[in-house]
């Protein structure tokens, strides 16, 4: 038997140009703006990502990599030669 889940009615006050952009996404994904939500935050509060995925995160926005040459995705093998695999 599946337990029933307790949600309670909540009141935000939120930007209106966020709260449209909200509801474009939600309903690109034919979901309800109330379940996009929800699914959102559920994601950033229960799914913390791992040490290696932090430390990636950190290195992006350190600017480190803005010299770095680009990532060549024309094809698998060419993408893999340029990331010297």
């Amino acid at each position: 038997m599946d337990a029933v889940v307790q949600k309670k009615a909540t009141i935000f006050r939120l930007n209106v140009d966020l709260i449209e952009k909200l509801k474009k996404m939600a309903k690109k994904e034919h979901r309800s703006l109330n379940n996009f939500v929800e699914c959102v935050l559920l994601d950033i509060a229960y799914n913390e990502p791992n040490e290696v995925t932090k430390a990636a995160i950190d290195e992006a926005r350190s600017g480190k990599l803005h010299d770095s040459e680009p990532i060549d995705t024309s094809s698998a093998e060419a993408m893999f030669k340029s990331m010297g695999l």
